[in-house]
């Protein structure tokens, strides 16, 4: 079984941040009840205001695109859908091309 890893960032505009602040709770709260949710961190960056810090782990690329299926209709998804984001995703499967 291979773990599916998100790791990187979101830049938020000012003008959406504390709204996205305040959905954020939720949205947390939804993803670590998920099905295969290993671990789920959206922080504030220290250094940038307008810089979330993404990390999460899923147990498998089903439960990573369930995931993903979720937020698409989420009202986390409708609000962050014109953030910049910055991922980097890694199916451990995958490393090396073996699956």
């Amino acid at each position: 079984m291979s773990t599916v890893i998100l790791k990187g960032f979101i830049l938020v505009p000012n003008s959406q941040r504390e709204e996205i602040q305040l959905e954020l709770v939720n949205h947390l709260r939804l993803t670590r009840a998920e099905l295969g949710c290993i671990t789920f961190q959206v922080t504030a960056d220290p250094h940038n205001p307008s810089r979330f810090n993404v990390y999460e782990a899923f147990v498998d690329r089903a439960a990573f695109d369930a995931h993903q299926r979720r937020v698409q209709s989420s009202r986390w998804g409708e609000l962050t859908q014109s953030v910049e984001r910055h991922y980097e995703v890694i199916d451990t499967g995958m490393v090396d091309g073996l699956k």
